[in-house]
């Protein structure tokens, strides 16, 4: 059995529930009484290069909500897409045990546009369990590239077999084997404790 010294995780699915998904802006053109078609049209032809961090927030909000005058400020729907973002429970307490008691660095690989990001990292206190971030909006990288994987293994300096990724989407797992780092599809937390046995990682 390899030793892992290194966990790569990823934050929305794993710690937080994803922070500006499909469901979560469904809620919001439900919530502010928006225009689906229009707000998916607009997302969809902007999203990545807001996810890149090559589009800032305030950027984002004009092209995609308020594109036409709206009865709520931009402050209210900031206000509302930070309040998405929730703790799934025990994820955060029980990797920071794991990190604790086997001495492993711990980093975040995670496609999240820049604010969001910051407000997430720092709300729930993410540093507390992160040696470092690596963000789309940061390396302007993001999943499915592998090159974010290569990235991560450099700044990490790890040895990519002795290191091991969590994400909730199978596919960017199977990637990120692709660039010889192990990996886990996440799906619940019990589910991911019986499997990180695997890997000797165990409280129990």
């Amino acid at each position: 059995m390899r030793k892992i010294k290194t966990l790569f995780l990823d934050i929305g699915g794993v710690l937080l529930t994803n922070g500006w998904d499909k469901a979560t802006r469904a809620g919001a053109v439900n919530h502010f009484k928006l225009s689906a078609d229009q707000t998916q049209e607009r997302h969809h032809l902007v999203f990545d290069t807001f996810e890149l961090g090559k589009m800032t927030m305030d950027a984002y909000l004009d092209y995609v909500v308020f594109y036409e005058v709206k009865p709520f400020t931009k402050d209210q729907f900031v206000r509302y897409m930070r309040e998405q973002s929730l703790p799934i429970e025990n994820s955060i307490p029980f990797f920071k045990e794991i990190k604790s008691r086997y001495d492993l660095q711990v980093i975040a690989i995670s496609n999240e546009p820049r604010e969001l990001n910051d407000y997430r990292v720092r709300h729930f206190k993410l540093m507390e369990l992160f040696d470092a971030v690596i963000s789309s909006s940061f390396v302007h990288l993001r999943k499915p590239d592998s090159a974010i994987f290569k990235l991560a293994i450099d700044i990490s300096q790890c040895d990519a077999d002795n290191s091991l990724y969590i994400d909730d989407r199978k596919l960017f797992v199977e990637i990120a084997k692709s660039a010889g780092v192990h990996g886990i599809d996440f799906t619940d937390l019990a589910e991911a404790k019986i499997k990180l046995e695997d890997f000797g990682l165990s409280l129990e």
